[in-house]
Order: structure tokens, then C-alpha cells, then sequence
């Protein structure tokens, strides 16, 4: 069965057995094709909630997955890689954060999104790359404990001087790799081109950036800007996304180290064999889990 055969057996099986696909933007083209959504982890899960599939498949890592499943309890969720997790979600324990809680007890605790479950549960609000400025602004308390990503962190930091955000060393490997001279020869050697950055990124590389913003932000910049060269500041597979998307201007990856590996574990194969009952996890969380994860969730959808 060449790649054609396998997308066209899983188009059918998944119409078939009314269950629904999400492909984070970083998995491969292949797998975005036969995706029935495509974008941030968080919008995933959104989109997940709305559809009246019963059984729903995630092409990314675990804590995307639990963040479906906690938002449809109802639907059976299945992770199409098991071993597929997130460095920068595992970076920190809940019991680390309610030490630092009595460590700073008039600090409310803001969870970047790529966090697990179980974080979230001991946790005050979540927040995305897209919406992390705007709910630290509106709320009420100075101190912020922002974890686990020291970069986004150091961004909001700097654009809201009048809080206090407390952070801790951590965040993710792939977009804290690149260095300025990195970014400093690629916008040499492409001067004409916009350089787009995630804010997951050091501040170093922040600062060159000609914009700063999620995932689904970059794809709409690269979209909708008049500009035809564009230096993307994320995980590789969104240049290809966008080379693919938008033929006609130019993508470059600003390093070649901007791969996630764990992301790169999911397979065509390996969705079609999850629709065959042939491989995947489903993810179960107990119910005290998935309540007070929510909690955070809704906090965060309440303010942003």
C-alpha cells in the first residue's frame, strides 16, 4: 500500500466509523491531509468539543490529548503514538509547584498550556502562547508564577512591566537551541525576509524578530502580509506547511535544530492501523483529575 492507497483506506474508514482526526501543524504533510482539523493544540481540542464524532484521534502528544479529553469527557480519545510526550510539559511536578506556592503564597499560578493534566489540576489559570499576554494583563494579583516556560515567560515579563513574573528554568529544548549568530546568518542571507518567531524562542531571538506569536499566528501573518520571504521562528514542519500552502512566496527555517522529535513519531501508518483497533492509547483520566484540570481551563477561557 503506497501513501496515496493508506490516505484514501483512512479518508473512508474515518467517514465510516464517524471519528474525528486532529493533526497539530507540526506533523507531517501527509498526515495533514487526511486530518479533519489542523492548527494549535489548544484550538484542537476546541474543535474536537464541537464535532459529533464519538471517537477521536490525536496526532501529537499526550498532553494534547488529555487537553481533548478533558474537554470531551464523553468522547473516547486515542493518542496514535504512545510514546509521543513533550519534553517541556514534563519538565516540572506538581509537587514542585505547591512548594512554590508557599514559597510565594500571594502569586497566582499561570500554566502555559503544554503542561499535563496532572500540573494543571494544582494550578491557578492556563494559557497559550496566543492569549498569555492578554489574561497575565487582566489579572488582578502582581506576582505571577509562570511555569514552565522561561522564554514565554521572559516575553510577557517584558511586555508588562508592572507584574512580577516569577519563573523557573525550563521550557522547550528545540526553540531555546537557536542562538543570535544562527538568526543573525539566516537574515543575512535571506535580507528581504520577515522573520517570524514563536515566543517559546530566547529573548536573544525575540528581539530580531519582525513579528512574535503562536503557531496559528505565524500561518496567518505568512498569509495575510504582502511580504514573499519569510524566515520561520518554529519547528520546521511550518515552513513546509506554508510552502505548501502559499506556493508562490518563500519559506526558510531559521535552524535546522527546530525539530520535535516526539512529534515526528506519529505515522500514517500509525493512524491507520489507531482506526483498525490496531494500535494507539486511549487516554482515561480520573475523574478528580480531569475536574480540577478543567478548572484551570475554564479560568483560561473565561479571561482570554
Amino acid at each position: 500500500m503506497n501513501v496515496r492507497e493508506m490516505q484514501d483506506e483512512i479518508l473512508r474508514i474515518k467517514k465510516e466509523q464517524n471519528t474525528c482526526i486532529l493533526a497539530h501543524a507540526y506533523q507531517a504533510r501527509e498526515i495533514i491531509e487526511i486530518a479533519d482539523f489542523v492548527g494549535d493544540s489548544f484550538g484542537l481540542s476546541v474543535e474536537a468539543s464541537k464535532t459529533d464524532a464519538k471517537t477521536v484521534i490525536m496526532c501529537g502528544v499526550r498532553f494534547m490529548a488529555e487537553t481533548v479529553k478533558i474537554l470531551s469527557p464523553d468522547k473516547k480519545v486515542i493518542l496514535s503514538a504512545p510514546n509521543a510526550g513533550c519534553p517541556m510539559a514534563e519538565q516540572i511536578r506538581p509537587e514542585e509547584v505547591m512548594k512554590l506556592k508557599k514559597q510565594y503564597p500571594d502569586a497566582k499560578v499561570v500554566a502555559y498550556i503544554n503542561t499535563t493534566s496532572e500540573l494543571k489540576t494544582v494550578c491557578d489559570v492556563c494559557v497559550t502562547s496566543a492569549s498569555a499576554l492578554k489574561i497575565v494583563e487582566s489579572l488582578p494579583e502582581k506576582n505571577i508564577l509562570f511555569i514552565p516556560d522561561i522564554n514565554l515567560g521572559t516575553y510577557i515579563a517584558d511586555k508588562l512591566p508592572e507584574k512580577n513574573v516569577i519563573r523557573i528554568n525550563g521550557g522547550c529544548p528545540y526553540h531555546s537551541s537557536v542562538t543570535r549568530d544562527e538568526a543573525l546568518a539566516v537574515k543575512a542571507a535571506h535580507p528581504a525576509a520577515k522573520l517570524l518567531v514563536h515566543p517559546e524562542c530566547r529573548k536573544e531571538i525575540v528581539e530580531l524578530a519582525d513579528f512574535i506569536g503562536s503557531t496559528t499566528a505565524i500561518i496567518k501573518y505568512a498569509k495575510e502580509s504582502d511580504a514573499k520571504e519569510f524566515i520561520i521562528g518554529t519547528e520546521l514542519s511550518i515552513a513546509e506547511y506554508l510552502q505548501y500552502e502559499l506556493p508562490e512566496k518563500r519559506f526558510y527555517p531559521l535552524s535546522a535544530k527546530l525539530v520535535c522529535s516526539e512529534m515526528k513519531l506519529t505515522t500514517l501508518p500509525d493512524v491507520f492501523l489507531c482506526l483498525k483497533g490496531m494500535a494507539g492509547e486511549e487516554i482515561i483520566l480520573d475523574a478528580e483529575t480531569a475536574e480540577k484540570a478543567k478548572k484551570c481551563i475554564d479560568e483560561m477561557l473565561r479571561l482570554g
